[in-house]
């Protein structure tokens, strides 16, 4: 019986400022600059339970969601992930009435 590999790490590409990427999976009425992504690929000797958790390590702790998921025939997965950027406009610098 020939030894048994041990299963790849999942490869994570992380997107920041995704233009020019396109078939993002983005809510109806906003932009892909709205979000950033992380794009999972998953080998598919990788374990459910060690997947489900990875992905609920990931959402609980780094507030991302499940944004799309598709299995390819091979048994690879590949998930997007995705969080709203927060865009905050200081205050701090407007007119003072003294």
């Amino acid at each position: 019986m020939p030894l048994a590999r041990p299963p790849r790490p999942a490869q994570v590409q992380h997107l920041v400022a995704p233009v020019g990427v396109r078939d993002l999976p983005v809510e109806k009425g906003r932009r892909p600059e709205d979000y950033e992504f992380q794009i999972m690929t998953i080998p598919r000797r990788e374990s459910i339970a060690s997947v489900r958790q990875e992905l609920t390590d990931r959402a609980e702790y780094g507030r991302w969601e499940l944004a799309r998921t598709r299995i390819f025939l091979g048994g690879d997965k590949k998930v997007w992930l995705r969080r709203r950027i927060t865009r905050v406009v200081s205050t701090l610098h407007g007119p003072i009435d003294a």
